[in-house]
């Protein structure tokens, strides 16, 4: 009865004033960044190439204790630059003119407080880039974690307008303290203004991973309200992200050889929801059709946790209310030209489609 009366209180303080810096609003402005050095921005060719890519915050294969496969919790500098290096050196590869991007870091201690939005910037010819954290907080009272700020990021060759910030749908089954630190889902809505060519909406999301309840396919129909409502107001979009959802048709739906976890991070079961993504099927055009994906899941395949188990289920997309170009969607799961290995880079396959709209 103490510990829960003391709960009480701690997570009564810490609300009212919000000591830790973990709230956000309903809505807001995303931070804008800047190169420090501008490439080019000329008027587009037509079709651009646009990408998504969960990057796990340049913590690429190491064992950390939230996947179950070791005790890792903070990384050495070096460590973090050599990693950043091989993600620039893949994103130059693919040469994206937009990319979506998932876990970026930015003044995290997990991270050697470097700025992953701004090092990926002068790193790359992407030369501007929105942010909206979704796991901030000026201190983490728990496995070492301490500072953390760590979200969502729409990065593009051409200006961005203007970008904001949309909460999602909270966890509704935590506890009020457990629900203070931990962390706020978003989705991003950038403007970005292409030289010589129409305004277009970018929209980046990552959905909750470990929610035991609805909460998931809460925060898929608020984005698929969301771009219905763009659509409805004639707004050429390209929308994207972490959906930590799986297709239609996938041949496996559980019992994944890579979740080890036995607590409260396992969410490994599908099996009943693979209906919550056929709203955007049915409304959009996806970069990878079901059609595809349904003749052989494994080409498709964007995610596994361990690194001895090879790309076992697709969580990530890419949708449009224009078109993708045909047959032009990619899976970067083993890179051979360049030497890059997109398995020792993250726990994310980067992904890739042309597109082009009026």
């Amino acid at each position: 009865m103490f510990k829960l009366l003391l709960s009480f209180l701690l997570t009564a303080c810490l609300s009212a004033c919000d000591l830790f810096h973990t709230d956000f609003n309903d809505e807001e402005p995303a931070k804008l960044y800047q190169a420090k050095l501008l490439s080019d921005q000329s008027t587009p060719i037509m079709p651009i190439r646009v990408m998504n890519w969960n990057i796990k915050f340049a913590g690429a294969r190491l064992d950390f204790f939230f996947d179950c496969l070791g005790d890792e919790v903070l990384m050495p500098k070096a460590i973090v630059l050599a990693n950043l290096k091989q993600i620039a050196d893949a994103i130059n590869n693919i040469s994206p003119d937009i990319l979506l991007a998932q876990e970026v870091d930015v003044l995290s201690k997990r991270s050697a407080y470097v700025d992953q939005v701004q090092w990926i910037l002068d790193h790359t010819d992407l030369n501007y880039a929105a942010y909206a954290s979704q796991w901030k907080a000026d201190f983490i009272p728990s496995d070492g974690v301490g500072r953390v700020n760590s979200g969502n990021v729409i990065f593009s060759r051409w200006p961005i307008i203007q970008a904001t910030r949309y909460a999602l749908a909270p966890i509704s089954d935590q506890d009020a303290l457990t629900r203070y630190f931990y962390l706020k889902r978003n989705y991003i809505d950038a403007v970005i203004k292409p030289t010589g060519a129409t305004s277009i909406h970018v929209v980046n999301i990552h959905t909750t991973a470990y929610a035991q309840d609805n909460t998931q396919k809460k925060q898929l129909d608020q984005l698929l309200n969301a771009l219905i409502e763009l659509d409805n107001q004639a707004q050429t979009f390209i929308a994207g992200g972490d959906f930590n959802q799986l297709p239609a048709g996938s041949s496996q739906t559980s019992a994944f050889a890579d979740n080890v976890c036995k607590d409260e991070y396992v969410a490994d079961d599908f099996s009943t929801q693979t209906t919550w993504l056929d709203g955007f099927y049915a409304n959009f055009s996806p970069a990878i059709s079901l059609t595809d994906y349904q003749l052989d899941n494994t080409l498709y395949f964007t995610h596994s946790v361990d690194k001895n188990v090879f790309w076992n289920r697709k969580i990530d997309y890419l949708f449009t209310n224009t078109n993708f170009e045909a047959a032009s969607a990619q899976v970067y799961q083993n890179m051979a030209n360049g030497g890059l290995q997109t398995m020792n880079l993250s726990d994310h396959a980067p992904m890739a489609a042309s597109w082009s709209w009026p």
